[in-house]
């Protein structure tokens, strides 16, 4: 089927982003053949299983971290806790490639491994599927769920379940009346997150799916822009407005979620009793459950890349590949004049974008925080919106405004995307943290003397510092391996890591991009070290300059 019928969802969604009439009224007669509908409605009902089945797989992996994390005795919680967000420190590209190259049907390790234990003569397993993309999909989007589930499990009193066990029911009645019940709008807000990322996901998609012909929202855009004699943005465009359209819809249901949590309090003053759940026997078969899930999550992916960096063809594990182990993958990678222009974009978008977006955050939480005006609440809402954008669109949307100005295929076009694009994730700790500052310390300060700008580097700033260190690693990490945007507004001169190693993805040159990726896994670990370190530095110092 042709993929390329996917256009016709957003249809109803005209004079958006410069789409007019006549490009809708042109994708509209592409499909009035009864083929291309046929294939519209089957690219329909893929995405659709793509995205629920993603949110059904990080949801429930997210509910059995959780509850192993937060309610039960199991050794080493606090680890486990650690590496449940730990992904988000990946590029998923990077994530969605080791296990290309591990069940990849042609020359996967996994595969070639069972192929010569087993003597089989075709692969047992294929990624190219789109079991496989909803399965590297939920694996990434675990953290963002876990996130969600684990304070409201942690928060969970435990004696509305003694009570119902009292009264005679059953640890499975238990389960499904009262504990699922009163997590639902945790449940909810993290199905409905997990369902916005995955339908805003590119790189699962691009890396997995692509491959195998699974074409979602995201991949068809791209081909859309990136194919072909000319590039159709008008196309594109009215393309991207129903995911738009649904993830607007779903951000406003999270938040009515998430608002609705009074209704579901556990714990008031009348007093609230945590306790641990004690496992008896299955204490270290659930340890090692969660062991092996952390393995995959963590382990796996750095190691499948750095062994497969050091060969010269993906092979599986033995004498043979590792006869063949060399550096020469990364000698052609340090030498590549392109790879090295990427990893120096790269770092210069993470230091000076990130430190430009939390300079802006700060203002902008100020002004959310403080003034608590109408139209700071506007600005709230408008600060949030991104959120509710796939940046394969949003991308779209800069590339018709870049491309007639001066700013059109340079580094700065990817400087204003990204900070546009993320500044939430620096608002949000920012702003939490303004919120703990009482009024009264600049009101003291200003009685005493001190003026606006003084009070503000004096006093606020040393109090931000937790909030102003998380925010600029979130944005840091999330402008080094920025993938979506970047596939949009990057052109020749201006190239990111990550879209470097979509490249060599696409010419199939594994070794090379498994080492061009543990190079960007280290500075983004350099970055985000090198950051916790000068802040808590400057947290014990308690002042920031003189």
């Amino acid at each position: 089927m042709n993929a390329d019928c996917f256009g016709g969802i957003g249809y109803f969604f005209p004079q958006i982003f410069g789409v007019g009439y006549d490009t809708v009224s042109h994708i509209l007669n592409e499909e009035l053949s009864f083929q291309l509908l046929a294939c519209l409605i089957f690219v329909k009902i893929l995405a659709l299983i793509f995205t629920l089945g993603s949110a059904a797989v990080a949801t429930m992996l997210a509910l059995f971290l959780a509850y192993m994390n937060t309610r039960t005795n199991i050794p080493f919680k606090f680890l486990f806790g650690i590496v449940s967000i730990i992904p988000m420190m990946i590029p998923h590209i990077l994530f969605a490639v080791s296990w290309v190259l591990l069940l990849n049907p042609s020359n996967g390790i996994l595969n070639r491994l069972l192929m010569d234990v087993f003597g089989l003569e075709k692969a047992l397993l294929n990624i190219y599927t789109l079991p496989g993309m909803i399965l590297v999909e939920g694996l990434l989007d675990l953290p963002i769920a876990y996130l969600i589930l684990a304070p409201a499990m942690s928060a969970f009193d435990v004696s509305l379940e003694e009570s119902s066990k009292v009264c005679g029911a059953s640890t499975v009645r238990t389960l499904v009346r009262v504990t699922l019940p009163v997590l639902r709008p945790a449940i909810l807000a993290s199905v409905i997150l997990v369902i916005v990322r995955s339908l805003a996901s590119f790189a699962v998609p691009s890396i997995i799916g692509m491959p195998g012909r699974k074409y979602v929202l995201a991949t068809h855009i791209y081909r859309t822009i990136a194919t072909g004699f000319a590039a159709d943005y008008g196309k594109a465009a009215a393309i991207g407005m129903s995911a738009l359209a649904a993830s607007i819809v779903l951000i406003y249901l999270y938040r009515y979620l998430t608002a609705e949590g009074g209704k579901y309090v556990t714990v008031t003053s009348r007093g609230f009793k945590p306790a641990l759940i004690d496992l008896k026997g299955y204490t270290y078969p659930m340890f090692a459950i969660v062991g092996l899930l952390s393995f995959v999550l963590i382990v796996l992916p750095v190691v499948v890349l750095f062994y497969t960096s050091m060969l010269p063809y993906v092979m599986p594990p033995g004498a043979r590949a590792f006869g063949s182990m060399s550096w020469k993958n990364w000698i052609d990678v340090l030498k590549d004049p392109i790879s090295l222009l990427a990893l120096k974009n790269s770092l210069f978008l993470g230091l000076v974008g990130a430190t430009l977006g939390v300079t802006l955050s700060i203002f902008v939480s100020y002004v959310i925080v403080k003034l608590r005006t109408v139209a700071s609440g506007v600005l709230e809402s408008l600060s949030f919106l991104s959120f509710s954008f796939p940046g394969i669109v949003i991308g779209v949307g800069f590339m018709w405004f870049f491309v007639r100005t001066p700013l059109y295929a340079t580094i700065w076009a990817l400087l204003i995307g990204y900070i546009a694009t993320y500044l939430p994730y620096g608002i949000r700790p920012i702003s939490s943290a303004f919120v703990q500052i009482h009024s009264h310390l600049e009101e003291s300060a200003r009685v005493s003397g001190a003026s606006p700008f003084y009070t503000m580097r004096r006093i606020v700033i040393p109090l931000l510092i937790p909030g102003i260190i998380s925010g600029w690693i979130l944005m840091s990490t999330m402008f080094v391996r920025e993938l979506t945007l970047s596939v949009v507004l990057s052109r020749p001169g201006t190239e990111v890591l990550a879209v470097q190693i979509l490249r060599f993805a696409e010419d199939g040159l594994w070794g090379r991009l498994s080492a061009l990726g543990i190079i960007m896994i280290f500075f983004s670990s350099t970055l985000v070290v090198t950051a916790t370190l000068i802040g808590r530095k400057l947290t014990k110092m308690g002042i920031v300059g003189n």
